[in-house]
């Protein structure tokens, strides 16, 4: 019964509010497991509070699907959930990664994290475009499954009104890559970090 009230802006707004809660909590257990890992010595511990986050994402994907169970109306709320799914799917090991060698640097004693120019950019932002594609098609697989639930199109057009947006994004994402291949960004004049994609360069390379 809780969940028929998903129907109204405030039903989009309580889904809104989940989708921050989960974020809150994937950023709760990330640190708790850098804590754990470095900090406190332990690595076990640490590595099985990082290896859960995506549960925050299953508890997402459960909440929405049963308030559509109910017989609530999908809103676009819904498809920003499907969205938040598919990026955290596509760029959650990338976020928990770069969070884990800043983390292993200050802790730690680790290799500082290089930032990268020119090529070594360019071809990171490129990776980024199959992140984004896989994230576009996490997204459209859960929209997908959640029209099959509600299984009623008067009830989840609101869904498949998101695929132009799914388009622009991508899009966007490719352009950039594209700005960055034939005008690479180039490093600060003063700044010792490395202006190239190196072979051999120490320490793990992030993409600010």
């Amino acid at each position: 019964v809780c969940f028929q009230g998903l129907t109204t802006s405030t039903g989009g707004l309580m889904i809104i509010a989940i989708i921050v809660a989960c974020e809150i909590g994937i950023w709760v257990l990330i640190a708790l497991g850098l804590v754990a890992r470095y900090v406190l010595g332990l690595k076990r511990t640490g590595l099985t509070l990082l290896a859960i986050t995506p549960v925050v994402d299953v508890i997402l994907l459960v909440v929405t699907a049963m308030g559509l169970i109910s017989g609530s109306t999908a809103t676009v709320f819904h498809g920003i959930a499907a969205i938040y799914l598919g990026f955290s799917v596509a760029y959650g090991h990338k976020i928990i990664a770069s969070a884990d060698r800043h983390f292993a640097h200050r802790f730690a004693n680790g290799a500082e994290p290089i930032k990268l120019y020119g090529r070594g950019y360019a071809v990171e932002c490129w990776k980024d475009v199959a992140r984004t594609a896989l994230a576009v098609g996490v997204a459209l697989g859960i929209i997908w499954l959640l029209t099959v639930v509600v299984d009623d199109e008067t009830r989840s057009s609101a869904l498949t009104d998101l695929n132009s947006i799914f388009l622009l994004v991508v899009a966007i994402e490719v352009l950039w890559a594209l700005g960055h291949t034939f005008w690479p960004k180039k490093r600060p004049t003063l700044s010792p970090l490395v202006d190239v994609h190196a072979k051999g360069t120490s320490g793990q390379q992030t993409k600010p």
